[in-house]
């Protein structure tokens, strides 16, 4: 019992000096707000597209004579590509310049001839003139006569017959000036109608005319020398040539006779949704990655182009790269990372945000009590993010989803 007693005592005595449990304070990793500038990007997938897809066809009617070119062949600008057979059309073409040439003999002629009518024209005016003043002149010489006739009768001079001759003699001459005028005035009016060579005129538009048809003639001429030249099929890119669809002595007849794709520079054709491309920029950098190729290509946006599918959320972004070797082809499948514009404000890490709609940090106080803190995120490089809302200096805690709660004292790292 006495032994019981001291142990009792002695547990006793051990309970007393213990001291006594406290909580510990959590201890939380937090980052300063500062003050800087991100230059956030946006990764995109898609495909290597070519920079021009050229269909070719011909709207001649020759047989080819000669094609060469294959399928996968690399192909210059200029380049005859097929040789279409021209004997037709050189055969028109001879034609067309050998009417031309008799158009333009026809119109020497038509010069020639028109001077002529024009000289004899006038030459008729002048005639017809003198012809209406010996007219006149005689009507007056008779005229004269018969009135001293009349007063010769009057005294006994003459006969009456006389005078009546006289009479028809007058008559006859007033018949010959109204012939002579009438004569003027037709000489008057071929010289109207005719004109001279260098104004309006019958001999003038004859001259017109056939001018005209020789120029329609050569027209022609003209119009089978650019059907010669198309028969010769020409490339009109650098590229490759991706379809083949004649053969020697083919007609092109309305198929499609070769196609080509021009390689470089290649488009990157990228996809995404419109929060995607919102920020994009034409101009804007881009960093493209063939895992065919596993190398990287650098390229620029130049174009940002609306919803492929009408009523769909789906985009494109248009990557121009430099493409001189060819590796890149068309169809492979890339991704690209593309800047955005950079954005300046008060940086937090992305994890600092206490859930995903990223509105919120916490930050500990200076008492060392945790307060949550609401921002609105400007933008982001994907680890950093710049917001409004928060002062700089903050110390904000780097794992915003870590069960603390408001008021709850912490223990810096």
């Amino acid at each position: 019992m006495v032994a019981a007693g001291c142990i009792v005592l002695a547990l006793g005595g051990c309970a007393g000096r213990s001291a006594p449990h406290t909580a510990q304070a959590p201890v939380v990793e937090t980052v300063v707000a500062t003050a800087g500038t991100i230059h956030p990007s946006e990764q995109l997938a898609g495909l290597v597209a070519p920079y021009q897809n050229v269909a070719i066809e011909s709207t001649l009617t020759e047989p080819a004579d000669e094609v060469n070119v294959q399928e996968g062949d690399i192909v210059h600008r200029g380049e005859l590509l097929a040789q279409l057979d021209t004997a037709d059309l050189r055969a028109a073409l001879a034609a067309d310049l050998a009417t031309a040439a008799s158009d333009r003999a026809n119109t020497t002629h038509t010069v020639y001839a028109g001077d002529l009518s024009i000289s004899q024209g006038l030459d008729a005016v002048t005639s017809a003139q003198t012809a209406l003043r010996q007219a006149q002149a005689n009507l007056n010489r008779d005229q004269t006569d018969l009135t001293r006739y009349r007063q010769l009768l009057t005294n006994g001079y003459v006969s009456e017959q006389q005078v009546q001759q006289q009479e028809t003699t007058v008559r006859d001459d007033q018949q010959a000036l109204g012939a002579a005028q009438a004569a003027l005035a037709s000489a008057r009016s071929n010289v109207t109608a005719n004109g001279t060579l260098g104004s309006n005129g019958l001999q003038a538009s004859s001259v017109a005319q056939s001018q005209a048809t020789e120029q329609v003639a050569l027209a022609n001429a003209q119009q089978e020398r650019v059907l010669i030249e198309k028969a010769a099929i020409l490339s009109p890119i650098d590229g490759v040539v991706v379809n083949r669809n004649l053969n020697p002595g083919e007609y092109p007849g309305s198929r499609q006779i070769f196609t080509l794709q021009q390689v470089d520079p290649i488009y990157a054709v990228l996809r995404g949704s419109g929060s995607q491309v919102a920020q994009i920029a034409t101009g804007g950098t881009a960093t493209v990655l063939s895992s065919d190729l596993r190398h990287r290509f650098t390229g620029r946006v130049v174009g940002v182009l609306n919803e492929v599918t009408p009523g769909s959320t789906d985009f494109q972004v248009k990557v121009l790269l430099s493409n001189p070797g060819g590796s890149l082809r068309p169809g492979m499948v890339v991704t690209a990372n593309v800047t955005l514009p950079s954005a300046s404000g008060i940086r937090v890490p992305v994890t600092a945000f206490t859930d995903d709609s990223h509105d919120a940090v916490m930050i500990v106080t200076h008492k060392g009590t945790v307060k949550t803190v609401q921002v609105s995120e400007v933008s982001s490089d994907g680890t950093t993010s710049v917001v409004s809302g928060l002062r700089p200096g903050a110390r904000v805690i780097s794992d915003g989803q870590t069960s603390i709660g408001d008021g709850e004292k912490v223990a810096l790292q």
